[in-house]
């Protein structure tokens, strides 16, 4: 395995979702390592969701990266392919409020869920400069694919994650496939294979090489 750094310094960091809870379950790990680590600036996107989930889904934001900021498209649940120019057009205007960010953090543009699938599609095409990591959310699709990129997670964090999305989410706590047990066993899945106990796990489509100094 490679290892892959961020730069150091702040960093600007974009955080797509199509519903609320999207970016947490995905990369609540992630968020709170990025937490730990400081300088950084966070924007998200929310294209759907009612007032209710709105409000659960900024005290999430401030909860895994405080200080972020939450922008919500208010689009249709399951319909965003049928708004599909006011999608694209809600997230260049975020585009425009956030410029060059250095992380992006989207769905998998082959996520099973239509709303993903729509908005991992298009983060490259607006973001086109910048990493863009497209996240896996468990769900009963049965989608998960084969990530190519691997954050591992402290031990503590992991189960930080998990107390925070019980804390922040609790419109979602009946569902059948919210419980510990799904969001570690995951974790725990993909931390085995980036030899981590814990672990968040991403695609990535494009990416440019650095080849160090004296390189054009």
């Amino acid at each position: 395995m490679i290892g892959l750094a961020l730069p150091d310094g702040p960093l600007r960091v974009v955080c797509l979702a199509a519903h609320p809870d999207d970016v947490e379950i995905a990369c609540g790990g992630t968020l709170l390592a990025l937490a730990a680590r400081g300088g950084v600036e966070a924007a998200y996107l929310t294209l759907t969701g009612d007032l209710s989930r709105q409000d659960e889904a900024r005290t999430a934001a401030e909860a895994f990266l405080p200080g972020a900021t939450s922008v919500f498209g208010g689009l249709p649940d399951g319909r965003l392919p049928d708004r599909w120019g006011e999608a694209r057009a809600v997230l260049h205007e975020h585009a425009e409020r956030v410029p060059a960010p250095d992380l992006v953090l989207a769905p998998r543009p082959d996520d099973a869920h239509q709303d993903h699938r729509l908005v991992g599609t298009m983060a490259p095409t607006v973001w086109r400069d910048a990493l863009v990591l497209h996240y896996e959310i468990p769900k009963w699709d049965g989608d998960m694919g084969r990530p190519s990129t691997y954050v591992p997670v402290p031990d503590a964090l992991a189960r930080r994650k998990v107390e925070l999305l019980d804390a922040c989410y609790a419109s979602q706590k009946a569902h059948d496939w919210w419980d510990h047990e799904v969001f570690l066993g995951l974790l725990r899945l993909r931390g085995m294979e980036c030899r981590s106990r814990y672990a968040e796990a991403y695609t990535v489509t494009k990416s440019v090489l650095s080849l160090g100094r004296g390189t054009p």
